[in-house]
């Protein structure tokens, strides 16, 4: 599957999903009710996998709507990516043991558990994995551009030329130990480089609602572990979620993590199937 990485128009950013399938295909549901759906881009910023129950039952919703609205695209996240280095699935160096760190750090074992396979059994996980699922993790871009936005899953360093970054992200380098632009937390809480002209839209660190500052949105509102998955619409900077209610954006300050709320989780049928 081949993803766009260069998109315009009105988009709907999605954070991290973690394999919630129920928050899912709410969002998914108020995006399709909002306006300009058919010409809007819908991007999942990453981190498919992991922490949540389903992880197999999202990839599958995931790859339906993708067939639905083939304007839909996505980056990887640090926990995609440390799956597929696992199991395999993309060519990294054998020093930075990226097996170990997902069993070990990555709250991995409830993607086993979503494909029936015992925790830490990688060749057996390979396997039940299915195909679609496989390449669709295996070549997920790493960054998103748009005329006014740069989709990447936990931001830019900001003591870099931003091109020189780009050109990292629109390679993908994985010879890298630790590509950053998915892994560093500390980006959430820097400015964008001097030279970004753009506002960079990610993931990754989770707050209790979606954060707008300084040519930066946050849009990771579960972590995997709590609280309504939320989708930003752009330009309108407006916010969807999987809760009761959908909620208009306002300006937030940089916060400390707070983490509450429920999602209302008791709806089993979107418009798309």
């Amino acid at each position: 599957m081949q993803l766009s990485t260069e998109i315009e128009g009105s988009i709907a950013v999605i954070g991290d999903l973690h394999g919630q399938v129920d928050k899912l295909g709410v969002v998914l549901d108020r995006i399709q009710d909002a306006p300009d759906f058919d010409n809007r881009w819908i991007v999942f910023v990453g981190d498919f996998v992991d922490r949540g129950p389903e992880t197999r039952e999202t990839l599958d919703m995931v790859l339906e709507f993708i067939d639905y609205h083939p304007k839909t695209t996505s980056v990887a996240g640090n926990h995609d990516f440390a799956m597929c280095a696992s199991l395999g699935l993309i060519e990294t160096p054998e020093y930075s043991n990226w097996a170990e760190r997902w069993l070990d750090h990555y709250d991995s074992q409830t993607t086993f558990a979503s494909y029936g396979v015992p925790f830490g059994e990688l060749a057996e996980l390979k396997a039940a994995v299915p195909q679609a699922h496989q390449d669709f993790l295996a070549n997920l871009p790493w960054v998103v551009e748009h005329p006014d936005y740069l989709i990447v899953h936990a931001g830019l360093d900001p003591n870099s030329p931003t091109e020189m970054q780009l050109r990292i992200l629109r390679q993908k380098d994985f010879s890298l130990n630790r590509p950053q632009w998915l892994c560093d937390k500390k980006f959430v809480e820097d400015p964008v480089p001097e030279d970004c002209r753009k506002t960079v839209v990610s993931g990754h660190v989770w707050f209790r609602d979606v954060i707008f500052a300084p040519q930066k949105i946050l849009c990771d509102t579960t972590g995997g572990r709590e609280g309504d998955l939320s989708a930003v619409l752009l330009p309108e900077q407006k916010v969807v979620t999987s809760g009761r209610q959908k909620r208009s954006a306002a300006p937030l300050p940089m916060p400390t993590h707070s983490r509450s709320g429920e999602a209302d989780t008791s709806r089993s049928w979107w418009k798309f199937w």
